[in-house]
């Protein structure tokens, strides 16, 4: 994919949506980081309907330590790998308190040393909550890239470091959160919508889904 066509994709994305954002509900930087760790393999759906209950009883990690990993896990229990992830969350809880004054930290390194905070998790929390032009690549944004032709690759990884060389500097804050609801709602794994798709004559893959 040549980079006008690229550059006219997200054009299109942005012109659909000026502002996009995370559909996980939050409103400090722990928050988004505790909905983070509880969506892996899980919807925003789910997360934001326990998160709604959590927050407003436990949203520090002192409060959290307070409430206990036993309770957190009555709030979570509907979430898939409640009992991991509810573990994961105290540890981070834990180090959160004892190394960073109860703040998120704004580093990859220093997140990704939290329990159950891979790249991915890392990358949202740099673009999501600290400003930083970082794309977490998922599920949907792994399917679009390649599917599409916009920044093919065989690995999470590589997908990303193709996507932060493909994706034209004006658009990389918004970038992750264009494609992973472009990949939600329109070009789905089974049933891509191409009827829908604003950037149809755009896609490398159309042909073969005609």
């Amino acid at each position: 994919m040549n980079p006008a066509k690229r550059k006219e994709i997200f054009l299109r994305l942005q012109a659909a949506n000026p502002h996009p954002t995370t559909e996980l509900e939050y409103s400090t930087p722990f928050e988004l980081l505790v909905a983070v760790m509880l969506s892996a393999q899980a919807t925003d759906k789910s997360v934001n309907l326990a998160t709604r209950e959590l927050f407003p009883v436990a949203n520090t990690p002192q409060k959290l330590l307070d409430l206990g990993e036993e309770i957190l896990r009555e709030y979570v229990q509907r979430i898939g790998l409640y009992k991991t992830k509810s573990k994961h969350i105290m540890q981070t809880c834990r180090i959160l308190q004892a190394l960073h004054e109860g703040q998120v930290p704004r580093t990859r390194e220093t997140l990704e040393a939290l329990p159950g905070v891979g790249r991915k998790t890392a990358n949202v929390m740099l673009n999501t909550a600290f400003g930083q032009p970082t794309i977490a690549v998922d599920t949907h944004i792994f399917r679009i890239s390649n599917r599409i032709g916009l920044a093919p690759g065989k690995t999470v990884e590589e997908v990303e470091k193709k996507l932060l060389k493909a994706v034209p500097d004006e658009f990389k804050l918004d970038a992750h959160h264009w494609l992973i609801l472009h990949g939600r709602y329109i070009c789905q794994a089974r049933k891509p919508q191409c009827g829908e798709c604003i950037i149809q004559d755009l896609c490398e893959f159309k042909q073969k889904t005609l």
